[in-house]
């Protein structure tokens, strides 16, 4: 019996286009626009793709967003992590709100936050995607009250500090910062406001005594 000499058939096409290349460019769209704001024939011509072909890799659009959000999490938001890790509480949101900053106001990309602009004008029918970002911004915000309870507890933040109203205060700056950056204040103007929310801020025994 002879051999055939045919190549087997590979199962399925090969994919013509790059998948992180297009989400990064839904992730554009949903950032600059925000999610309602965003059209399907906007996102298909920024991803290179039709319709049928973004459905098929990418579901619909609210999960498009969804994918888009991760992307945004894991390739512009990584100086949360960094800034936990700072050894005092002022460092922490020091590195925090200039991370944020700089990070938003980057000359390649939109400016201000996703998880700000995303929620922008969110009618009744995207409340799901409203309570996502909301959901994200709770969760940083929780991620930051828990460090600075940590703080207070090693003498960092006075006793009598509540970790609680400083993550708000700080989560209320932050988003504050990334409508100024939206609406195009440059990155000096920001880093001035944060200049301030350093100088006063709390500091504990611990810190009082190492200045000494």
């Amino acid at each position: 019996m002879k051999e055939s000499n045919k190549l087997p058939c590979k199962l399925g096409r090969p994919r013509t286009f790059d998948e992180e290349q297009a989400l990064d460019r839904a992730m554009e769209v949903f950032w600059e626009k925000g999610y309602e704001g965003s059209s399907l024939p906007e996102l298909t011509t920024a991803m290179g793709m039709n319709r049928p072909s973004l459905y098929a890799v990418f579901g619909n659009k609210e999960t498009l967003f969804r994918k888009a959000l991760e992307r945004y999490q894991s390739t512009r938001m990584n100086y949360c992590d960094v800034a936990l890790e700072q050894p005092t509480a002022r460092a922490v949101v020091e590195a925090l709100l200039r991370g944020a900053v700089d990070a938003q106001t980057r000359p390649d990309s939109p400016h201000g936050c996703l998880n700000v602009n995303g929620a922008l004008a969110c009618s009744d029918e995207a409340k799901p995607v409203r309570d996502e970002l909301i959901a994200r911004r709770e969760h940083s915000e929780t991620r930051l009250r828990d460090r600075l309870r940590k703080a207070r507890e090693e003498g960092d933040l006075p006793a009598d500090a509540c970790p609680e109203q400083l993550a708000r205060y700080v989560a209320t700056v932050r988003q504050g910062l990334a409508v100024q950056a939206a609406a195009g204040v440059e990155r000096v103007q920001l880093h001035t406001v944060i200049d301030i929310v350093i100088q006063s801020w709390p500091v504990g025994k611990l810190v009082q005594s190492a200045s000494q």
